[in-house]
């Protein structure tokens, strides 16, 4: 039987999350809430059931844009999500209902973001890659894996005398992600966003700051789950560059983390042939592929909404010339949309 998740069963979805496997940050329950407040989306929390148990779980969220189109996704937001399940029948079951439900909603297209290939026959995009490894209990073999080149930007962000510090509110991380999606041409979601994360996720919610001489240099937002680690959202100023701030920052996360006994650092999703793919690369990680499988509705054709496609590029342009004030007033309008 397929049910809809209710405030009631909140800990019984998150109590599955935390037993399953396959099942990762992005799947838990606070993501509804977080969704449903920063950006008004209306989500599908679905969830299978046997001899009363949760035997399956499967997050969606439904983005109805002009701009960007129709969509129901899993999990919006979020680099991972699709469903995850205990047996066949509620795979199946879940997988049934949710092509039910982008039916019914009339969208272009569903959008499992699986992290392993779950049905061949759906198409997906050879675009995402993700980055993961394990880590040694002692930072110092941590530190030395680090491929020669990419270890010497970390000791000199060191040698600049760069510190962290650990904040309990989210004004200077929003700051410097503020600041960097801007230079990228990329809208900014909303201070509030940031904010209910770390309200939500309260205890696997961590920001980290880069400072040098008092003054910001970088900050990021992580996520602790299960034995993992996930930098998730990031920036420098204009000072991180030539400090190598975003280096020694990235090293910071993973040494704090290692002190908390964390065992697999997840540096996230990147897109094939970009700048933060090679970065990540030039830190000994390894890519994996993301498979974002789709099954098409009304779409005629896989999207294509993503900075690489052509028809974006005046409008990326345009926007890294913004006034910073003025990509934080517009940029949230459109990037509640970007899910």
């Amino acid at each position: 039987m397929i049910k809809t998740l209710d405030v009631a069963n909140h800990a019984r979805w998150d109590s599955f999350v935390q037993e399953t496997d396959d099942a990762t940050f992005f799947h838990q329950s606070g993501w509804k809430l977080v969704i449903e407040k920063a950006f008004d989306h209306k989500t599908y929390y679905l969830y299978a059931e046997i001899d009363g148990k949760i035997s399956g779980i499967l997050p969606l969220v439904h983005i109805k844009s002009l701009l960007f189109g129709n969509a129901l996704v899993s999990n919006a937001f979020c680099v991972y999500g699709g469903i995850v399940a205990n047996d066949d029948q509620s795979y199946l079951e879940l997988d049934k209902e949710a092509c039910r439900l982008a039916a019914e909603l009339g969208v272009d297209y569903l959008e499992m973001r699986n992290r392993a290939q779950k049905t061949q026959e759906r198409p997906y995009k050879e675009l995402y890659v993700t980055f993961r490894k394990k880590l040694d209990s002692d930072s110092e073999k941590n530190f030395l894996a680090i491929p020669r080149k990419q270890r010497a930007m970390v000791r000199k962000g060191i040698e600049a005398g760069l510190t962290s510090t650990i904040d309990n509110d989210v004004d200077r991380l929003f700051s410097a992600y503020a600041e960097s999606v801007r230079n990228l041409g990329t809208p900014v979601f909303p201070k509030r966003y940031f904010q209910l994360l770390k309200d939500v996720f309260a205890g696997q919610c961590e920001v980290l700051t880069v400072e040098h001489n008092g003054q910001l240099i970088g900050s990021v937002m992580n996520f602790y789950f299960k034995d993992e680690v996930l930098p998730y959202y990031g920036g420098g100023t204009n000072l991180a560059r030539n400090l190598k701030g975003n280096d020694f920052m990235y090293w910071e996360v993973m040494r704090r983390s290692v002190e908390k006994g964390v065992k697999v650092f997840d540096y996230g999703r990147s897109k094939i042939g970009t700048g933060s793919y090679s970065f990540k690369k030039n830190w000994g990680f390894q890519p994996e592929p993301l498979f974002y499988e789709f099954h098409l509705v009304k779409s005629q054709a896989l999207p294509d909404i993503n900075p690489l496609n052509p028809k974006y590029r005046l409008f990326i342009a345009a926007w890294k010339r913004l006034p910073l004030g003025i990509s934080q007033m517009v940029g949230p309008w459109l990037a509640k949309d970007l899910g």
